[in-house]
């Protein structure tokens, strides 16, 4: 594995960077083990502290650290600046909440012999956060935030792809005053995965990827009896009732299956629309689709970035191809890519049948898949007949009604008028193929604690 910085728009190599040694391994565990010996005792007001330093350095330096995303991965500057600023969200949110989604919990008991029980949650001590490449400074935000304000310390595994960005969160967290060894980044390739996990030392796993990536990671905790949490792939479901606004609905369509290149495990990629408004969504949404524009992602104007790679690019074509080979309509849309970059022409696939195996794929770029609802049963159904169960959405001018079908929709997230989002104060995580674990909010914080059961009982009591 070679970990290098190739911008997706012009193909250059930017930078590239020496794989980690066993030796660098152990090194850093080492590190990290022996910084949770005194991490775990600061204060909550300390932790917070480091925490809200982050935020405001993020803050006031986005134009240094957005345009890093922009050159390793193609997302658009925009958007680059966007996900600055949604990490800075998550590291305040924690820096405000942490304490109190930590206080120790007093439980009822039956008698009064039974004397007083708490429960308190305490950190495990060093974990590994395996990352992946299109939301590089958001997935660091969202593991090591709650995380390290928990007393935990981390360890870092990102995409190989994206190094830079992994670096500049190494050097942002030195900046907001954490300790030496609290988060350290390692060039590690997936061999390395096994000597960290075997380690006595490390505690547990979280990992954002795919389904392969998160199939081996699980089988190799589970083998070292290590915490895992996967947050893996989706094809999220956009259902369309004939009651919703076309006009709004079909803008949030666009902007959901399309925003950071099409490339969002939790991105519209199934639009489910009713008979009744079918083909006056499909021709809106195709005229809509064919008004973004590819380009320099650094340049305001472009609103469809690159894939992240040219192999990216490249998958995702073959993927449209197997599609149409065994039955589909496929639909390229608007203006022709450029002969520069790592571009997808936004495409638009129908016709795909049940028995089409296209149809239970995560298509990760500007792919859309568009079915036909006979009913809103139907519509469930279709929505429910996948492996994932990310996200999804359901647009409706009766929202009371729009919460009835999210009810019935088996995923871990579900919007009524609006795609999945990703927010500092909503929890992120699905089931099924989709992975398991939650973070964020204090579901997050506490996927790596310890929940100790502390009971004093009068010594009397039993006699």
């Amino acid at each position: 594995m070679i970990f290098a910085s190739t911008n997706p728009y012009t193909g250059e190599v930017v930078k590239t960077f020496p794989v980690a040694t066993d030796e660098d391994i152990t090194s850093a565990v080492s590190r990290a083990d022996a910084t949770f010996q005194a991490w775990r005792g600061t204060s909550f007001v300390e932790r917070a502290r480091v925490m809200q330093a982050a935020a405001d350095i993020l803050r006031r330096d986005i134009d240094s650290y957005a345009p890093i995303l922009t050159l390793e991965m193609g997302k658009l500057i925009a958007e680059a600046k966007a996900e600055v600023e949604l990490s800075a969200a998550i590291f305040e949110y924690y820096a405000k909440n942490a304490e109190t989604l930590l206080r120790p919990e007093k439980l009822p008991v039956a008698t009064p012999a039974e004397g007083e029980a708490i429960l308190v949650c305490e950190p495990l001590g060093v974990l590994l956060a395996i990352e992946p490449w299109n939301f590089p400074y958001y997935q660091i935000a969202r593991i090591i935030a709650p995380q390290l304000s928990a007393g935990n310390t981390m360890l870092l595994k990102h995409a190989a792809n994206v190094p830079q960005s992994a670096q500049a969160f190494e050097k942002l967290m030195a900046e907001a005053g954490l300790p030496d060894g609290a988060f350290i980044n390692l060039f590690a390739d997936h061999e390395k995965v096994e000597l960290i996990l075997s380690d006595r030392r490390v505690h547990g796993v979280a990992l954002t990827g795919s389904e392969a990536a998160g199939a081996a990671v699980a089988a190799t905790a589970g083998k070292a009896l290590k915490k895992s949490t996967m947050e893996l792939g989706g094809s999220d479901a956009f259902v369309v009732l004939k009651d919703a606004d076309l006009e709004k609905t079909v803008k949030w369509a666009v902007f959901g299956r399309h925003w950071n290149g099409g490339q969002v495990c939790v991105s519209s990629k199934r639009m489910i629309v009713a008979d009744e408004i079918y083909d006056d969504f499909l021709k809106r949404y195709t005229e809509g689709v064919a008004g973004l524009r590819m380009g320099d992602p650094f340049d305001p104007d472009t609103t469809l970035a690159p894939l992240s790679s040219q192999k990216a690019a490249d998958d995702i074509k073959a993927m449209v191809r197997k599609a149409v080979e065994h039955g589909a309509t496929a639909t390229e849309v608007g203006s022709q890519a450029p002969n520069q970059g790592a571009f997808v022409r936004p495409t638009i696939l129908t016709d795909v049948g049940e028995d089409n195996p296209a149809r239970y794929w995560e298509f990760f770029g500007p792919v859309s898949m568009i079915f036909r609802a006979r009913d809103e049963n139907d519509a469930v159904r279709i929505a429910n007949d996948s492996p994932y169960g990310l996200g999804g959405s359901v647009f409706t001018s009766d929202t009371a009604h729009g919460v009835e079908v999210a009810r019935k929709i088996s995923t871990g997230m579900v919007f009524v008028n609006h795609p999945t989002m990703v927010k500092a104060d909503l929890p992120f995580g699905g089931v099924r193929n989709s992975g398991y674990g939650r973070e964020l909010l204090g579901l997050g914080i506490k996927e790596f604690v310890n929940h100790k059961l502390i009971n004093v009982v009068d010594i009397d009591a039993a006699f």
